[in-house]
């Protein structure tokens, strides 16, 4: 797509990126290059050429690099500069910090990818050197030539939603541990329990079960075998209703109760294994309290945020699968186009074209690997519940040409989840099934008119 003078839609968002990286940049500032560390800060002073104005190295922590940016304005304003930008790379925390000092002396900050400085490294010099002092002059370099990015302005209410995503990543990598450990020590010891539900860790009744047994008698099945299975299930039930259940299935129940009479598995290890079981069951209902909790703090700031109706119009998606995403993204109007956001996600296709030859396109897989996974874990709910979702699936992995596999057609639903999800919030319009089908309202009154 381009216009008359052949300047596609690509290069104008290019053009508008470059001004206003140019703007934070400008050829009347000198440039600070710091190369962040624990207790070593690296700081130089350099002209859009490169070359190095001054150059210290400060022994201090990150929060004491005011004096490192007085100096070094100094030096830039000796020189003749009517400011300074000051740049790094964001890794750790500490440039946060650094970010933070300079926004309180009105100064610009940039920030340029590891990955960037890495690759500028080893096209620089070939013995692929790395040292502090000559990282800051390459960072210095790199913002001359506005290979760099603004960063995500701070901002109080998305910062807490990112960090309250980040406890529930945790909290959801805990949970999956202490599965997969209860589901190793049942194989070895008593693996008859978990075929009594098809998917037993997601089943209530096999949990109140399970919790009933291990809190008994510790492996040694006798004790629960007396009780008959009336009682067993009166037990269940008294479980369940801890949990906030009503009505245990009485199929899983009945299972659970025989299963105590199987003699598979590796019976000397039984009790050790289940008293594991039992501190492990403990453990999991404790992290899924925090989960739980953690959720409702998430929805609280998206309800403070006024997104949770724009964002639950979406359909298929809930204000915790969204959360979760906006968690990784923070505020999406930062980005300037909806592909961009696709991009930060690393679900944008990387084409291969050279003169007639065209090669296999993949995904560029860079961006945030949470951000990647929050969408494409979003897709199972509104794949099934969103029609307009659940016909694009299908349409790519049954059509005859460049026919998708279905793992591929769930990446393309996650990265139309993004754009969506992009849309309603920069526009402030509910989510329309026709604009998703269709594309734009043009199309849509086009159809109407038909």
């Amino acid at each position: 797509m381009s216009n008359g003078n052949g300047v596609s839609r690509g290069d104008r968002n290019r053009n508008a990126r470059l001004d206003r990286l140019r703007a934070l940049v400008p050829v009347t500032n000198a440039i600070v290059g710091i190369d962040l560390a624990d207790k070593k800060q690296m700081v130089v002073v350099c002209d859009h050429d490169s070359k190095v104005l001054a150059r210290r190295t400060y022994r201090c922590r990150a929060w004491d690099l005011g004096t490192a940016l007085d100096w070094a304005h100094e030096r830039a304003a000796a020189k003749g500069f009517a400011g300074m930008t000051v740049s790094c790379e964001p890794t750790g925390h500490r440039w946060r910090v650094l970010a933070q000092l300079a926004a309180d002396r009105s100064m610009p900050f940039v920030c340029v990818q590891p990955a960037v400085s890495s690759w500028s490294r080893r096209a620089e010099d070939l013995t692929h050197d790395k040292t502090d002092e000559k990282d800051a002059v390459l960072i210095a370099r790199l913002t001359a030539q506005l290979r760099c990015y603004e960063p995500e302005p701070v901002d109080e209410t998305w910062g807490r939603l990112r960090h309250l995503g980040a406890r529930r990543e945790q909290l959801i990598t805990e949970i999956s541990g202490q599965i997969q450990q209860m589901r190793d020590l049942l194989e070895c010891v008593w693996p008859a329990a978990l075929e009594c539900a098809q998917q037993p860790f997601r089943s209530r009744t096999w949990i109140a079960a399970l919790t009933v047994i291990v809190d008994r008698d510790g492996g040694q099945f006798d004790r629960t075998r007396r009780l008959g299975l009336a009682r067993f299930e009166r037990a269940v039930l008294r479980e369940i209703s801890k949990r906030g259940g009503q009505k245990p299935c009485r199929r899983i129940t009945r299972g659970v109760f025989a299963a105590l009479s199987d003699l598979a598995g590796v019976i000397a290890h039984r009790a050790g294994a289940l008293e594991r079981v039992q501190l492990l069951v403990e453990d999991w209902q404790r992290a899924h309290d925090r989960l739980t909790d953690t959720e409702t703090r998430m929805i609280g700031v998206l309800d403070e945020l006024e997104l949770t109706v724009l964002v639950t119009s979406i359909t298929g998606i809930s204000a915790v699968g969204a959360a979760a995403i906006l968690a990784q993204t923070g505020d999406p109007r930062r980005f300037t186009t909806a592909r961009a956001l696709v991009k930060h996600a690393g679900l944008a296709p990387r084409e291969k074209l050279s003169g007639t030859f065209t090669g296999r396109t993949k995904l560029t897989g860079q961006g945030r690997p949470g951000l990647r996974l929050a969408a494409w874990r979003a897709v199972w709910g509104a794949q099934r519940a969103n029609p307009v979702y659940g016909a694009r699936y299908r349409h790519l992995t049954t059509r005859e040409h460049n026919r998708l596999k279905p793992t591929q057609a769930q990446t393309v639903i996650a990265a139309a989840i993004l754009r969506h999800l992009h849309a309603v919030i920069t526009t402030g319009q509910a989510w329309n099934p026709s604009i998703a089908t269709h594309g734009t309202r043009s199309a849509i009154r086009t159809t109407a008119a038909a």
